[in-house]
């Protein structure tokens, strides 16, 4: 029976929230240890975490959880990969659907829009990086919404706010309203891992430390596989 006194705290970024949702309801099931997952946008889920807040475990992207840990407030050694992500592109449903087949109709893709929109995490920034790239970032940067923290892309394609939305496939999945188009071709394609981390405050060897340690196991178990790829992502 779960008892408020083994519930473990978590909070992870909104691109997992699926995912995590699904893997902790069978691990509350099968373990009997309650589990509360908050999540939110990654940024602020990260300045959360730095400014004192207290999870037993954090799931972010990888980069986040170097960072988390490099300053201390996420345990040395406790980084654990869970999942990989790609971007996607998405429609608002009922419009034409562009053609992705290469990295220059991308770009045609790009440059015919009214307007485009990522988001504030990893994809986002390698998407601005791309732009740069292709030498057509200040052409754009007009018709750029960046979507606001924790604010799905998808909605602001649904809602005809933006025509071209760029997210995580997680992200696109489950959002009304929408077309995914599908995922960005291989050789401009953003994979993002997301991993989580121990919080500090777990005490190693306690009851907690080993609820924490086993719910992470079953996040990484081959028994996780399916639910992560229903969920559009990869087991990492």
């Amino acid at each position: 029976m779960q008892t408020a006194a083994f519930v473990l705290k978590g909070i992870s970024s909104m691109a997992t929230r699926q995912v995590l949702a699904e893997l902790v309801s069978a691990f509350e099931r099968q373990s009997g240890c309650a589990v509360t997952m908050e999540a939110v946008g990654g940024v602020d889920a990260a300045k959360r975490v730095q400014a004192g807040e207290i999870f037993d475990v954090v799931v972010l992207a990888s980069d986040a959880i170097d960072k988390l840990t490099t300053v201390g407030h996420l345990q040395a050694g406790s980084k654990v990969d869970l999942v990989r992500s790609g971007v996607a592109v998405a429609v608002r449903a009922g419009e034409p659907l562009p053609d992705l087949a290469s990295e220059e109709a991308v770009k045609r893709a790009v440059l015919a829009a009214r307007s485009i929109s990522y988001s504030t995490g990893p994809s986002g920034v390698a998407l601005v990086k791309l732009f740069e790239r292709w030498g057509i970032a200040g052409e754009i940067a007009g018709r750029v919404v960046q979507a606001p923290p924790g604010v799905p892309v998808g909605t602001l394609v649904a809602r005809g706010e933006v025509e071209l939305g760029f997210q995580q496939l997680s992200e696109l999945l489950h959002v009304e309203g929408i077309s995914v188009v599908g995922p960005l071709p291989p050789a401009i394609q953003i994979t993002t891992t997301f991993s989580a981390g121990v919080h500090v405050s777990v005490t190693a060897g306690s009851a907690q430390a080993g609820r924490v340690h086993a719910l992470l196991d079953y996040m990484r178990s081959p028994q996780a596989a399916e639910t992560k790829q229903r969920q559009g992502m990869d087991p990492a």
